[in-house]
C-alpha cells in the first residue's frame, strides 16, 4: 500500500510538473501574440478575435469595440487575428488597409515583447539564482590552501572575465588552461590519491576572486583524473577542490546584466541553427512543442531553478525563431510587407495567403515529425 501510494505520488508529482511546462510555453506566446496587440491597438487596427490556445472555444467574450477574447481548447499556441490580414477588407481600419511602415512594427511586434520578457526574465533569474559567475560554497582544506574561502565570487579565470555571453563559462576557461599548460607544465605536478582514483594536482590557476568587495588574485589548485574509457582510449576529466553556487547577482548588477544575458540566449539560438544548416548538429537536437514541454517537466524537477533558466531561453528561442523569414512567421510577413512598401503595390495577396499556409502545413509537420522522433527513437 504504502509503495503504491509513493508511486501515485509521484506520478501526481509529474503530471504537475507537465502542466506547469504547458503553462510555461502557452505564457510566451500568449506575450508574443500580446505584443502584435498592443501595436495593433496603438496603430487602431481592427482586431476581430484575441485567443489563447486553439481549436474549440472554451470561453468567449465580445468586448465592446467588437473584438472577441477566446480562450480555446488545446493550450500549445493562440494568435491575434486582424481584420484584412491574409484578403482583401474594405474597412479602412482593416489590416492591408494600413500604411506598411505601421504593418511592419505590428508583425515585429511579437519578437519585440519576447526579447522584453527575456530581458525581464534574465533579470530575475540573475538577482533570485544567479546564473554564470560561481560562488565558493565549500573548500575541502585537503585540497586547497586559505588562498580562498567561502563566499568568495570568482569573477575571472587566467584574467578571462567568467561570462556566459562570450562563452567564457567556468568549465571552459578551465578547459583552455588546461589546453594552454606547455608538455613541460604538464609534467610538473604532484600525485593526489583519493580512495581508489589518483590525480596529478597542479597549482598554476589564476583567480580573480571578490571578497567584501575587493578584487584579488590568487593561485589554486586543480587536479586531472585519466580515465579509461571502454573503446580503449582515455580522458581526461578536470576538477578543482572547492565547491560552487551561482552567484546571485545584486539589483544594480541584475539590471546591468539582464540585456546582455537576454542576448546571449538569443545568440546561442543563432548559432544553434547555423550549425543545424551547416550540418554540425542533427535533427535529433531539436523538438517540437511536446518535447519541449518534456524538457522544461524533467528539468524542473530536478531543480525549480532549472526553470528559471529555461524562461529567458525560450522567451529569446521565441523571438528568434518568429523573426526568420520562414512562410507564416512573423519574418516572413514582414518580408512581403517590406517587398510591398518598396514596390508601392502588394504581392497578389490570394498567392501570399497560400504561401503562408503552405509554410504552416510544413511547420506543423515538421514540429510532428521530430517529436515523434523524440518520443519513440530517442
Amino acid at each position: 500500500m504504502i509503495s503504491l501510494l509513493a508511486d501515485f505520488a509521484s506520478v501526481m508529482t509529474t503530471i504537475g510538473y507537465i502542466v506547469l511546462a504547458i503553462l510555461v510555453l502557452l505564457v510566451m506566446i500568449t506575450i508574443h501574440e500580446f505584443g502584435h496587440y498592443t501595436f495593433g491597438k496603438i496603430f487602431k487596427f481592427k482586431i476581430d478575435e484575441f485567443s489563447i490556445g486553439f481549436g474549440k472555444a472554451l470561453f468567449k467574450k465580445t468586448l465592446k469595440s467588437g473584438e472577441v477574447f477566446s480562450i480555446r481548447l488545446i493550450p500549445l499556441g493562440g494568435y491575434c487575428a486582424f481584420a484584412g490580414e491574409d484578403e482583401d477588407d474594405a474597412d479602412p481600419r482593416a489590416f492591408n488597409n494600413q500604411a506598411p511602415w505601421k504593418r511592419l512594427i505590428v508583425q515585429f511586434g511579437g519578437v519585440f515583447f519576447n526579447f522584453v520578457s527575456a530581458v525581464i526574465f534574465a533579470f530575475i533569474l540573475l538577482i533570485a539564482f544567479g546564473y554564470d559567475v560561481p560562488q565558493i560554497s565549500g573548500v575541502d582544506n585537503r585540497y586547497q590552501d586559505s588562498t580562498i574561502q567561502t563566499n568568495d565570487i570568482i569573477r575571472e579565470m587566467d584574467g578571462v572575465k567568467i561570462d556566459f555571453v562570450t562563452g567564457d563559462t567556468a568549465n571552459v576557461l578551465l578547459q583552455n588552461h588546461y589546453n594552454s599548460m606547455t608538455d613541460e607544465e604538464k609534467a610538473n605536478y604532484t600525485t593526489l590519491t583519493i580512495g581508489d582514483h589518483e590525480y596529478k594536482q597542479y597549482n598554476n590557476l589564476s583567480l580573480t576572486i571578490e571578497r567584501d568587495g575587493q578584487l584579488q588574485e590568487v593561485m589554486v589548485n586543480f587536479f586531472v583524473e585519466t580515465v579509461a574509457n571502454e573503446d580503449g582510449t582515455t580522458t581526461e576529466s578536470l576538477m578543482v577542490g572547492f565547491s560552487t553556487v551561482p552567484y546571485k547577482h545584486n539589483f544594480v548588477e541584475s539590471l546591468a546584466r539582464c540585456v546582455p544575458l537576454a542576448a546571449g540566449f538569443a545568440w546561442q539560438v543563432l548559432v544553434f541553427l547555423w550549425q543545424l544548416l551547416t550540418g554540425a548538429v542533427g535533427l535529433d537536437q531539436i523538438g517540437g512543442p511536446f518535447t519541449t514541454i518534456s524538457t522544461i517537466a524533467e528539468y524542473s524537477q530536478v531543480n525549480i531553478a532549472n526553470l528559471f533558466v529555461f524562461l529567458p531561453f525560450i522567451a529569446a528561442n521565441l523571438a528568434i525563431f518568429n523573426i526568420l523569414p520562414i512562410p507564416a512567421l512573423d519574418g516572413s510577413r514582414m518580408v512581403f510587407t517590406t517587398i510591398e512598401w518598396i514596390r508601392g503595390k502588394p504581392i497578389n495577396r490570394k498567392v501570399e495567403g497560400y504561401i503562408h499556409f503552405g509554410g504552416l502545413i510544413v511547420l506543423f509537420a515538421l514540429v510532428i515529425i521530430v517529436d515523434i522522433y523524440h518520443f519513440f527513437f530517442l
